[in-house]
Order: structure tokens, then C-alpha cells, then sequence
């Protein structure tokens, strides 16, 4: 195995990479380490290879470290790596760094993982990975996935009980239908609560770049609320804080995060925050993978065992009234009774 340093180091690649993307691609990956020489085998090794945004985007890949640093803080007989590639093309040679180096468990974020998870998992059998947000059907690999139209529909609901104008925002990042879960849970929990409802819906484009530009959201969320929005629902990753900068400057608009929970970015402009439990599910997987429980297939995080939530804390409970708090409840209970079925754009 290769020697890995036990602070912030490059993993030295290049070779590989020449070998594996086209063209003179240079790139070097920063990683938490452990052992000066050799991955030890008194440990447990877990790999993260994080989205395009990075783990400080607020959102989901800081939802995703979150989970990973609680399990690091538990469970001592693991230590904890991780890459933040930059580029679609960086995560290939990122998840291979963490095979060569034989990692116990390997964490891709994203659905920008799954076929190099695909890939890489069928040539390293004895190996575990995980990717989030998609399916892959190997025996060696966990795929978390969640329920985000249920939740999206939840705050559909507060969006239309708060707005004044019946005129609301979507702001989605990529436009890919993962990302159209939020939009038609959002749509049908508003359109449920006030038929009247409006809804302006922009996605910021159509390349990975979309996760990670705050300005053009910015300008988004300015152009929906010129056109009426007073409550926009962003899911865009990085992207999204442009929405809240919006909202901050344009008196009686609010904005709902999503993924982690936002609502202390901008107090009192944060009606609430579509939670997606990233953390709770990394977490989960990585204190299986150390307690040798690890189990392959598909593991689903929704409402009924808190994958997916609403976020009231103090930075928003005064801007929600017990009536809608009781309402949303009341959806959520139908929701995981099965007595709402929320549509979802990937079963179609």
C-alpha cells in the first residue's frame, strides 16, 4: 500500500490518471489521514469522496461530513479520509485512490458516484461501498436513498399558508429528475393547501456546475420575487445561499433550505428547511461497516424513521403559527400512512 501521511496530504496519482481520463488531466486530492506508512488493519478505513461543491457548501455534502465526524468522534477504531474532487472528472481516480488503498468502507455523495461505484465495486469485491442517492446492485454496496418529494411536500404546505401574493418559487440546481422530487412534492403540498397557488420554477443549468454558483441563483431568486414569489423553496446545493441572499435584501420574502438544516444562515428570513438526514444515514452505515453489520441493497430514509424532516428551531419558530405547524403534522402522519401519496418523478 501507499504511504499516507497523517496530515492534509496529496494522494499521488498522476500516474493513474494518465491512465484513466483522456488528455493531460492533472489533479492531486486532499485527504484526512491516519498512519505514516501503511493503512493500518488494527483500524477501520473509511473513504469519502464528496459532490462537486465540497463539505463546506452548507447543504448536502456538509450534511454528508457531518454524519461521517459524528461516527469518527464514536467509534475510535476508525479513522476517517476524505476527497473533495472539484470535477466530474476527479471522482473516478478519487474512489480508486481509496481502493488501491484498500479503505474498509467507501462513501460516494452523490449521484455523480454511481456508475464509478458501479465500476470500481465489481473489481474490489472484499471491499464495501456506499453511494448515496442512487441504486447500484452489487452485493458489496449500500445505496441510501431518500424520499424527498415527502418531505418537499411538507413545506409545500408552509410555503402556501405563509405567502401572501399566492405566487411561490422553485429554484432547483441541476436539472436532473432527482431535483425534480423536490420541485413536485413542493408543487403538490402547495397546490393541495391553496389551489390558487402559483408557481415560478428555474433551474440555475444543466452541467455539475449548476451546484456551485451562488450568483446566478442570486439573480434567479431576485427575478421570482420581482415576478411575485414571496416564498422560494431552493435546492441547488452551494448554489442555494444565493437564494437567501435574495431574500435578505427584498423586505417580506422568505426562502426554505434544504438538505442540512439552513435556518440560521439568515434568522428570520428562513421559513424553514427541507431536512434530508445525510448525516444520520452516513453515520449509520459507517457504525455498521465498524461493528461488522454492513449490508448491502437499498436502504430508504423517509419520514417514518426521520430520514426526511422539517426543520423548527429557534431562528424560525416565531415566523410559524401552531396552526400550520398542526397542519403540516397532520399531512405528515397521511403522508406515512399512506393516505397522501406524494408523486415521484423517477417511479414514472
Amino acid at each position: 500500500m501507499a504511504l499516507i501521511s497523517s496530515n492534509a496530504l496529496t494522494f499521488g496519482i498522476r500516474a493513474f490518471l494518465s491512465s484513466v481520463i483522456t488528455g493531460a488531466l492533472l489533479c492531486s486530492f486532499t485527504c484526512r489521514v491516519s498512519s505514516p506508512q501503511h493503512l493500518s488493519r488494527d483500524n477501520t478505513h473509511v473513504g469519502i469522496v464528496f459532490n462537486v461543491g465540497g463539505k463546506d457548501d452548507n447543504s448536502y455534502n456538509a450534511a454528508a461530513w457531518e454524519g461521517a465526524k459524528r461516527a469518527q468522534s464514536e467509534f475510535h477504531a476508525m479513522l476517517l479520509h476524505d476527497i473533495e474532487p472539484g470535477t466530474p472528472a476527479s471522482v473516478e481516480p478519487s474512489i480508486r485512490a481509496f481502493a488501491e488503498r484498500d479503505c474498509n468502507l467507501i462513501i460516494g455523495i452523490g449521484l455523480i458516484h454511481k456508475e464509478v461505484i458501479e465500476r470500481v465495486a465489481r473489481e474490489y469485491p472484499y471491499l464495501h461501498f456506499v453511494v448515496v442517492d442512487s441504486v447500484v446492485e452489487e452485493s458489496n454496496v449500500s445505496s441510501l436513498v431518500f424520499s424527498e418529494q415527502d418531505g418537499s411536500y411538507l413545506v409545500g404546505i408552509i410555503a402556501a399558508r405563509k405567502s401572501r401574493t399566492d405566487v411561490i418559487g422553485f429554484i432547483g440546481g441541476m436539472d436532473i429528475q432527482l431535483i425534480h422530487r423536490f420541485e413536485l412534492g413542493f408543487a403538490e403540498g402547495a397546490h393541495a393547501t391553496n389551489s390558487n397557488m402559483k408557481l415560478l420554477v428555474n433551474y440555475i443549468g444543466v452541467t455539475d456546475s449548476a451546484w456551485n454558483d451562488p450568483a446566478k441563483c442570486r439573480e434567479i431568486a431576485l427575478s421570482q420575487i420581482d415576478r411575485g414569489a414571496d416564498v422560494i423553496f431552493v435546492a441547488a446545493g452551494n448554489s442555494g445561499l444565493g437564494a437567501f441572499d435574495a431574500v435578505e435584501v427584498r423586505a417580506g420574502t422568505f426562502v426554505i433550505g434544504v438538505d442540512s438544516n439552513q435556518n440560521w444562515i439568515k434568522p428570520g428570513h428562513v421559513l424553514t428547511s427541507m431536512v434530508k438526514r445525510v448525516d444520520n444515514a452516513v453515520y449509520q452505515i459507517i457504525r455498521d461497516e465498524v461493528q461488522g453489520r454492513f449490508l448491502g441493497g437499498v436502504h430508504v430514509f423517509d419520514l417514518s424513521n426521520d430520514g426526511i424532516a422539517y426543520a423548527v428551531d429557534r431562528y424560525n419558530v416565531d415566523l410559524l403559527e401552531p396552526s400550520v405547524i398542526s397542519e403540516v403534522e397532520s399531512a405528515k402522519r397521511k403522508i406515512v400512512a399512506k393516505e397522501i401519496i406524494v408523486s415521484d418523478p423517477m417511479k414514472r
